[in-house]
């Protein structure tokens, strides 16, 4: 019997999720749907391979750091750079950091309601 074979989604509350998904829409791209959501295909014949990670984190991390979110989402993107400095051309709160590595580039943005938002270009290839 085949059981959880990928992540089917992200919930999270929000003060107020029209503004907050517009703040998705206009700074990170999201298709936000008038529903409220966005739906992301992976593999499909006009879409780039990808996958999705769960992975929990100990109590005490300070990875989510500054936001008091006890989750962080992660965006996949073509171009951290660009995108970073796009951010802060339009005003965001983008975290004065990116770090390198095999697994790609990551940078962060802080969300209008204080959740850190991760931003991952993967490396070239993947």
């Amino acid at each position: 019997m085949e059981r959880v074979t990928g992540i089917g989604g992200i919930f999270f509350k929000s003060a107020d999720p029209k503004a907050l998904g517009a703040w998705y829409r206009d700074h990170l791209g999201l298709d936000v749907t008038d529903w409220g959501g966005a739906v992301f295909q992976w593999g499909g014949a006009d879409s780039r391979p990808g996958m999705t990670i769960w992975s929990p984190f100990a109590q005490d991390t300070k990875y989510m750091e500054p936001s008091p979110a006890s989750f962080m989402i992660n965006f996949r993107v073509a171009d951290l750079d660009g995108l970073l400095a796009a951010l802060r051309a339009e005003g965001c709160n983008v975290v004065d950091k990116t770090d390198s590595s095999e697994q790609g580039k990551f940078g962060w943005v802080i969300d209008p309601e204080g959740n850190k938002v991760e931003l991952w270009q993967p490396p070239a290839g993947q």
